[in-house]
């Protein structure tokens, strides 16, 4: 069996809307961006995407050899981090996040290959037993970086330093990375078994990774855009941990 010629199974949760007038329907529809699958693909996935059914978790669970949890529009309700106080900016899907949360912990559980990206790194931190900050500029009230960058998400927005002696640093090979960002929230703290990879200048977490599981990372910014290098090496990494994850469930089926 050639590694390179394996083809992993990649879940990708969907976004869930409600419908309405002047949308893509006036009945609730699911949603993904373009790029999270070709970024998949070109990586040498196989992307399959997930309804949010509970009632279909368990299939799910077995048949995927990767799981990436999007971004989105929308947060992690306080509640499931331990705090009661409620930021005046924060909206929620619970629907989705309690499927991202189940599945989530199935993969974990498995040691299945896991990216978060964005939300889903704070979620991500979330389920490994973290918090999160829940409106930036009341944390960080003197930075003067835009973590909802005013240019097109296609473009980079900030600096990151990634922590050397990490995975993260490993897969990209730099100290130093530009990347895009589009958030209010971020990771705070670092609970047993995450090591924090990255952060912007003004000290706000951009990348988390779990260190007792074989591939298990999270970052701040939008990869699945491959706008620079070291974001295409995050892909292709990913993709290539859920290959050696099938070679291991095919063996241990053995």
């Amino acid at each position: 069996m050639t590694i390179n010629l394996i083809t992993p199974v990649i879940g990708i949760v969907l976004d869930r809307e409600t419908g309405g007038e002047g949308q893509y329907s006036k009945f609730p529809w699911y949603a993904i961006r373009h790029n999270y699958i070709t970024a998949v693909a070109g990586a040498g996935g196989l992307p399959l995407l997930l309804p949010l059914d509970l009632d279909l978790l368990h299939i799910y669970q077995d048949d995927i050899d990767g799981l990436l949890i999007p971004g989105g529009n929308f947060d992690v309700h306080p509640s499931m981090y331990g705090e009661e106080g409620v930021h005046e900016t924060i909206t929620t899907k619970d629907d989705r996040t309690q499927f991202e949360m189940k599945i989530l912990q199935g993969s974990l559980k498995r040691d299945m290959p896991v990216l978060g990206i964005c939300g889903g790194q704070q979620l991500l931190h979330v389920a490994l037993g973290g918090t999160l900050v829940q409106h930036i500029p009341d944390d960080f009230p003197d930075s003067k970086l835009a973590h909802e960058q005013p240019n097109p998400r296609d473009e980079v927005g900030h600096d990151v330093n990634v922590v050397e002696d990490t995975l993260l640093h490993q897969i990209i090979g730099n100290s130093n990375i530009k990347v895009n960002s589009a958030h209010h929230q971020a990771v705070r703290g670092e609970p047993v078994g995450v090591k924090i990879n990255a952060y912007a200048p003004d000290g706000v977490v951009e990348g988390i990774e779990a260190i007792n599981m074989s591939f298990c990372l999270g970052v701040q910014w939008h990869p699945e855009f491959e706008i620079t290098d070291a974001d295409t090496r995050i892909f292709a990494a990913f993709i290539q941990a859920a290959r050696e994850y099938t070679i291991k469930r095919e063996t241990d089926h053995d």
